[in-house]
């Protein structure tokens, strides 16, 4: 027998000076599609936030920094809504060029790339950094290499808690001041990784890929309770997700914001239905992902769960 359904759904109606929230509270009425899913997302958002016993895994993956979004992962540290961070490689490389002074500017997707790299200029679809970015960072970043203590070992973890101290604001800087830590296992694939083989030949100091995992897995084993929000997918996603594999937990709560499809069979689309069969969450968790792009579907997101939260 087909189930019953009898809540219909509700127009939108936009209204001047409509908050965020507000807007939110609408497309969930509605229920449609990607905006039915984003009302949802910002329900058990809310409620992984407000829960006293859950850890909370934030995965930052796809180049959100340049795009603007690193303002919004380094608030939500500040607030302590940030237990442990998870990013690309990339991201944080583009954070500490926007901690030196460094900026990423408006560009343009129709464009001659030829052009571009006779101008020195990078070009991250629409958004450019010029060359000159990366000189600085160079510079700023071979200084702090060469403070690193000569034939010490070091955790990835501890390297970028290190670099935190250095800058005066960004992801790093406020989770280092939050003492929140920051894993990053593919680091190698990064500006950062490129500077240290360029300083490994001169200099030893070893980098431990795996001495982050004992912290990390203490977080997994002591989680009374955890939830994850996962700014698209790749390597950030699945070492969240993976790491209770090794517990006799799962997650509880788990947003999903990503554009990519799930019958690729790459993690960034993998369904979180699919991560249930693998117990990274469990069968009750609350989970939801949401399809669109991650600079429009975060900053609401974010922005409706902390209207909600300030009207305590």
């Amino acid at each position: 027998m087909a189930k019953k359904y009898d809540e219909p759904v509700t127009q939108i109606h936009i209204k001047p000076k409509m908050t965020v929230g507000e807007l939110v509270n609408a497309m969930g009425k509605a229920g449609a599609y990607n905006g039915g899913a984003l009302f949802k997302a910002v329900e058990i958002y809310e409620r992984m936030l407000r829960d006293p016993k859950a850890t909370k895994f934030f995965g930052l993956a796809g180049a959100m920094v340049p795009a603007g979004m690193g303002g919004i992962v380094a608030d939500l540290i500040s607030k302590g809504h940030i237990d442990v961070l998870v990013s690309t490689g990339a991201n944080l490389t583009h954070d500490i060029v926007e901690a030196i002074g460094c900026r990423h500017f408006h560009g343009t997707a129709f464009c001659n790339d030829v052009e571009l790299r006779h101008d020195e200029i990078n070009r991250i679809y629409d958004i450019y950094l010029p060359n000159e970015a990366f000189e600085k960072f160079e510079g700023f970043i071979q200084q702090i290499f060469s403070e690193l203590e000569p034939e010490s070992t070091i955790s990835i973890c501890d390297l970028l808690c290190h670099i935190g101290h250095r800058t005066k604001k960004g992801i790093l800087h406020n989770a280092m001041k939050k003492s929140i830590p920051v894993f990053c296992p593919a680091i190698q694939d990064s500006m950062i990784g490129l500077q240290y083989w360029l300083f490994s030949q001169t200099n030893h100091v070893v980098i431990d890929s795996f001495a982050d995992m004992p912290a990390l897995m203490d977080k997994c084993f002591t989680a009374e309770k955890s939830g994850a929000l996962l700014v698209g997918g790749g390597v950030p996603k699945n070492f969240i997700l993976q790491s209770m594999l090794m517990t006799p937990n799962g997650f509880n709560y788990a947003i999903q914001l990503t554009g990519d499809r799930p019958d690729l069979g790459g993690l960034s689309g993998a369904t979180l239905d699919e991560a249930r069969s693998w117990g990274k969450i469990t069968e009750e968790a609350e989970a939801i992902t949401v399809y669109g792009d991650a600079t429009i579907t975060l900053p609401i997101l974010v922005a409706a769960v902390m209207e909600r939260m300030l009207h305590d």
